[in-house]
């Protein structure tokens, strides 16, 4: 398929065929796809839990509102976001492109600096929000490398973030949770992979001047 009637074929899958188990390579590819994915001034402010624990997925799907496809699904991928974004993190993330680029440090100073000053005078929770955008950026990156590699999936922000956290212990990896996503093989009974997607008309969605 090309990658329209790819996107045509994936939709927010109702119900997983339990039975059925990604292989690793697929895995792999969605794993590589969240680290490939772009976020603001490069920094990456977040991590991917994949979670293959049936148990797991099990007590989770309790604090996702009992959507049966946190519990059915091959893997849960959460998304979460770095609790604390500050000097340190940024000098680390300057380090790297130094390390990996050979870029002079006369170059990245004044970037590093201004980055560092807008950051401290940030408060918490705009950093948050900043974060979680970039959560969303990766989460809609995913989608379509799934409907790609034919990967049913199920995005979702219906779920109990704090109990999540506590549950996941995201709290002692300096993590919180932002977004979940069940990912697998839908169920041949899943009556809503035949419907039509529902969308306005490109004419009312798009604007060229």
């Amino acid at each position: 398929m090309n990658i329209i009637e790819s996107l045509q074929w994936r939709y927010a899958t109702k119900k997983f065929d339990n039975s059925r188990i990604l292989p690793q390579e697929k895995i792999n590819t969605l794993t590589e796809a969240f680290n490939l994915t772009a976020t603001s001034y490069g920094l990456q402010p977040l991590k991917l839990l994949v979670i293959k624990d049936k148990k797991l997925q099990q007590k989770l799907t309790e604090h996702s509102w009992n959507q049966k496809q946190v519990a059915e699904a091959s893997h849960v991928l959460v998304f979460c976001i770095e609790n604390i974004i500050g000097e340190d993190y940024i000098v680390k993330y300057f380090d790297q492109v130094k390390a990996i680029r050979n870029t002079p440090d006369t170059v990245l100073k004044p970037f590093r600096e201004q980055l560092v000053d807008s950051f401290k005078n940030k408060p918490e929770d705009e950093i948050s929000i900043w974060a979680a955008k970039q959560a969303y950026l990766a989460m809609g990156n995913l989608l379509t490398v799934c409907a790609l590699e034919q990967i049913d999936a199920c995005p979702m922000e219906g779920f109990i973030p704090e109990k999540y956290d506590e549950i996941l212990k995201l709290n002692e990896k300096g993590l919180t949770s932002v977004l979940v996503l069940p990912v697998g093989y839908r169920a041949e009974d899943d009556m809503f992979s035949d419907f039509k997607k529902v969308r306005r008309p490109i004419e009312d969605t798009v604007i060229t001047i």
